[in-house]
């Protein structure tokens, strides 16, 4: 660590031995991606051997959620099992792309591409690039990834479906890592008057108040809402259950 708190520079380790753990998975996940193959193959399940992209969306996103309430219960039994869970989903998308009759892909192919992807936004490791600190790790992987995909806006590329709050802090990080005025932008949309306001559009506006300034102050909004949720649950169980003795 540097003497303000940041760290030295890091640069190119990509000489260093590849992760042992790599060639250990490699059995475990071969033998998933044969488990699903039979799954959807003739002979296989019925209720596998229907499903497509879009059925399967639903299953995926719960999975993300399950996974998240296993980290913040702090669950390592549940959250081993959550990530095999998620990563089935990764397989069974995989599989039904492999059938596509024109553009066909497999979980090689995905694996491939996140393999190069990393490669390519982490040229402080596996390149001669020298970076201090997270911060400008960040900053170049945003870079990198807007020239990749000759992205016309810091803002294109965040999920629609997203959580609202969620959503909302992404775009003020965006925004704010890419130079623009979040705060003076924000406080016009916030107190924005339409002649005809849609309902519930005045507490958006409040909503989204509230998001900004979770963000500017590095704290995650949804997470802190589920926190407080979850107290609120734990008061309305404890109501049902009546007065202890």
């Amino acid at each position: 660590m540097t003497a303000d708190g940041d760290r030295g520079p890091m640069n190119g380790r990509a000489d260093e031995p590849a992760d042992t753990a790599a060639g250990a998975a490699g059995g475990a996940l071969a033998d998933l991606v044969a488990v699903m193959d039979r799954l959807r193959s003739p002979g296989g399940c019925p209720w596998d051997a229907e499903q497509t992209h879009t059925s399967l969306l639903p299953y995926a996103v719960e999975e993300v959620f399950e996974v998240v309430e296993a980290v913040e219960d702090g669950d390592r039994a549940a959250l081993r099992e959550e990530l095999g869970d998620l990563l089935l989903q990764v397989v069974f998308h995989a599989r039904v792309a492999q059938e596509h009759p024109t553009e066909p892909f497999g979980i090689e192919d995905v694996a491939a591409g996140i393999a190069a992807k990393l490669r390519a936004r982490h040229p402080h490791v596996f390149g001669d690039v020298v970076v201090f600190g997270a911060d400008e790790v960040h900053r170049n992987w945003e870079a990198i990834k807007k020239a990749e995909k000759a992205r016309a806006s810091a803002l294109d590329g965040i999920p629609r479906g997203m959580p609202a709050l969620a959503r909302a802090e992404k775009v003020a990080g965006r925004a704010r890592r890419a130079g623009l005025p979040v705060d003076a932008v924000a406080a016009a949309v916030v107190a924005e008057e339409t002649a005809a306001p849609a309902a519930g559009s005045a507490l958006g506006r409040r909503l989204l108040a509230l998001a900004l300034e979770a963000q500017a102050a590095g704290v995650d909004a949804e997470a802190a809402l589920r926190a407080a949720v979850r107290d609120l649950e734990r008061a309305l169980r404890a109501v049902e259950d009546g007065p202890a003795g």
